[in-house]
């Protein structure tokens, strides 16, 4: 049988037979696929219940769940001053639902990740690897260089303001706490967002669209310990080994730039930032790096999650992974500087 004929017709009409059915029990049911299961929840009356006693069964219900429901009707187009606060008003509901949405996957993370540290045969370590190389280790040529020509600026900068005051020397340390503490961290992570947030969201996106997420979550397979966990836990290891690389070629810059105008001797350089700027430096930088690693890799992935079966929508995500990574790239940096500041550090 190759079409389901009559039986929607058949189960709405028997449905509204009994008007006093209060919930039908499907244990019993034989197999059945998404459209079955799409024509069984489609056809009942309003108020019955439907006791899905069988995984299988829960698990399709689930998937084709959110087909069932009507999509927002357009608002009508409106010039005038309540349409503005109307606007208004789904825009900051959209973007609670947002927040509460990110909170939700959070929490679904932590979790995840206490269950691997619990049980580590649950880590694929295939994935983990790759994504390790991929996200990693071929983003530090481009992380160096784009920090290379940061520093290269500050040292340019640093020369023509503090040389008016004689103090030109002190270069080495605006180029040495600036790299360490904030351009080093910051370029590494805003990289790695570009490359690899993006990459994650267009992965993850990508499965949904070829409905692969769908046949994991009937296979019983947990998407979070597929999916999520070992892309989190490559970028957790790898955005500090990227931060010291950034860190280098930051230094680098600021050297030969100082060399080149200050004839700044490249052992003197060296001699005096290791007198003169603190390590504290060096780990107030690399402290940041684990926190800012899991906010974009869970971001990335939160927004494959959430990309429909269109196109438009893969490129919708894709962008809004890459923004809402930079923006709270920034968001906690500032929040790590005031903190910082607050310790005295």
């Amino acid at each position: 049988m190759l079409t389901l004929g009559s039986v929607p017709a058949r189960l709405e009409r028997e449905t509204g037979r009994h008007g006093g059915m209060a919930a039908i029990n499907v244990s019993e049911l034989g197999r059945a696929d998404c459209a079955g299961v799409y024509a069984l929840l489609g056809s009942v009356a309003k108020g019955v219940a439907i006791e899905f006693d069988r995984e299988d069964l829960r698990r399709l219900a689930d998937i084709v769940q959110p087909a069932l429901e009507g999509a927002p009707v357009a608002a009508r187009a409106d010039h005038g001053i309540k349409a503005f606060f109307e606007r208004l008003g789904r825009a900051i509901l959209a973007e609670g639902m947002e927040a509460y949405h990110a909170l939700a996957f959070a929490g679904q993370l932590v979790m995840a990740l206490i269950r691997t540290i619990a049980h580590p045969r649950r880590l694929r370590i295939t994935p983990l690897v790759a994504i390790m190389e991929e996200a990693g280790l071929d983003g530090i040529p481009i992380t160096m260089i784009m920090t290379f020509f940061i520093g290269a600026v500050v040292a340019l900068v640093g020369v023509n303001i503090l040389v008016e005051f004689g103090v030109s020397i002190f270069t080495v340390e605006m180029v040495g706490v600036g790299i360490l503490r904030e351009f080093g961290v910051v370029i590494a992570a805003i990289l790695l967002a570009g490359r690899s947030a993006s990459a994650f969201a267009a992965q993850i996106g990508a499965m949904r669209m070829n409905q692969e997420i769908n046949a994991m979550q009937v296979m019983g397979v947990d998407l979070f310990d597929a999916l999520v966990v070992p892309r989190v836990l490559a970028a957790l290891l790898m955005m500090p080994l990227m931060t010291f690389c950034a860190d280098v070629g930051g230094i680098i810059g600021g050297l030969l730039v100082s060399w080149r105008t200050l004839d700044i001797n490249p052992v003197f350089f060296i001699n005096r930032m290791l007198e003169m700027v603190d390590i504290k430096h060096f780990w107030v930088g690399m402290s940041k790096a684990p926190f800012l690693a899991v906010v974009i890799a869970a971001t990335g992935c939160r927004q494959g999650f959430m990309v429909g079966g269109d196109t438009g929508s893969l490129g919708r995500r894709v962008t809004a992974a890459v923004v809402q990574s930079v923006f709270l790239i920034i968001m906690f940096d500032a929040i790590f500087a005031m903190i910082f500041t607050e310790l005295d550090l």
